[in-house]
């Protein structure tokens, strides 16, 4: 090398452009409390976001529980298996692509979707029956792409946004009064404080506003998540 020659700088990393998906996912686990608070608390008893919640409320409603409805549960569990086939497909197409693109393009899918369930609980009134499916049906297939899209991207720790059951279980498997390794705590914190903050604010804003509120909320997030979303944990 002369003299005059200038040190040539690596590529940048195009996966690395952005918000890396640790925060992106929490973000998401919180719009996942927040959507099953729409649904269950407006919605009459179902979760579009929670499966193993909707199998046992299903379980309920076939057994006659007052409050619980078959029609709404199923159509739910439905459009979330058809959303995860959906999701399934994509992931296929995608395997030589990047992780920022395969998130930054079911992020924007699942705003769309979560916009329009928005946009019809603004034009319908409350609890119109073709509204309540309509609803179910956009915010489960959402969530069952979105699930699919996360199982993708494997992320450690974070390997699912809309159920903390196994999350617990890791946390207290490897505490220090499991096996003590503590490998992922911080996120699988995290990750069971984002779902309880959402679920939270999800009820307050059910209970004191109108449903398309919680759900526009629910759509911005992805939504600005699709601009910014990088492919690195």
């Amino acid at each position: 090398m002369t003299g005059t020659e200038q040190p040539t700088e690596p590529p940048r990393d195009p996966e690395a452009r952005g918000l890396r998906l640790v925060p992106a996912l929490l973000a998401l686990t919180a719009m996942s409390g927040l959507i099953d608070a729409v649904t269950y608390l407006g919605l009459g008893h179902v979760f579009t976001a929670n499966m193993t919640g909707n199998v046992v409320v299903l379980a309920f409603a076939a057994a006659g529980a007052p409050g619980f409805s078959v029609p709404h549960t199923a159509t739910s569990l439905v459009c979330f298996l058809m959303g995860a086939t959906t999701g399934g497909r994509v992931t296929r197409h995608a395997r030589a692509g990047s992780r920022r693109g395969l998130a930054r393009l079911t992020l924007g899918v699942e705003a769309l979707l979560l916009a329009a369930a928005a946009a019809v609980a603004s034009a319908t009134p409350d609890h119109a029956p073709a509204a309540v499916y309509t609803i179910i049906a956009l915010t489960a297939f959402a969530m069952g792409l979105r699930n699919a899209t996360v199982r993708k991207l494997a992320v450690h720790g974070l390997t699912t946004t809309t159920v903390v059951t196994m999350t617990l279980a890791g946390l207290a498997a490897e505490s220090w009064a499991g096996d003590g390794t503590r490998r992922r705590s911080p996120r699988r914190t995290a990750a069971v404080a984002s779902m309880f903050a959402g679920a939270v604010l999800g009820a307050v804003l059910v209970l004191h506003h109108h449903l398309a509120v919680p759900l526009l909320l629910a759509a911005a997030t992805p939504a600005v998540l699709a601009f910014t979303a990088s492919g690195r944990d």
